[in-house]
């Protein structure tokens, strides 16, 4: 069974390269913020199935901690795009 969800885990990274190429290149900010919250929620996803895999439920501590500074990343870049000011 942890071969299932270790081989998950590697299919979901191959999307991770066409997110990483649109934050690198996108043409706007905007894609640019959406391409790295999109990393970062697939970043939880793949961590969280190799928690399953190696049956240890630290890392999905770790998976939460990183979702919640994706969300506090996406918010202060949007609102700093929105006002050019984050304070």
């Amino acid at each position: 069974m942890s071969t299932v969800f270790l081989g998950a885990a590697m299919f979901l990274m191959l999307p991770l390269f066409a997110c990483l190429y649109r934050a690198i290149r996108g043409p706007s900010a905007t894609d640019r913020v959406i391409s790295i919250n999109v990393i970062a929620s697939k970043t939880v996803a793949i961590i969280a199935l190799i928690s399953f895999a190696a049956e240890e439920t630290f890392f999905l501590d770790v998976a939460v901690v990183y979702a919640l500074m994706g969300f506090i990343v996406t918010i202060g870049v949007a609102k700093y795009l929105e006002y050019g000011d984050i304070s």
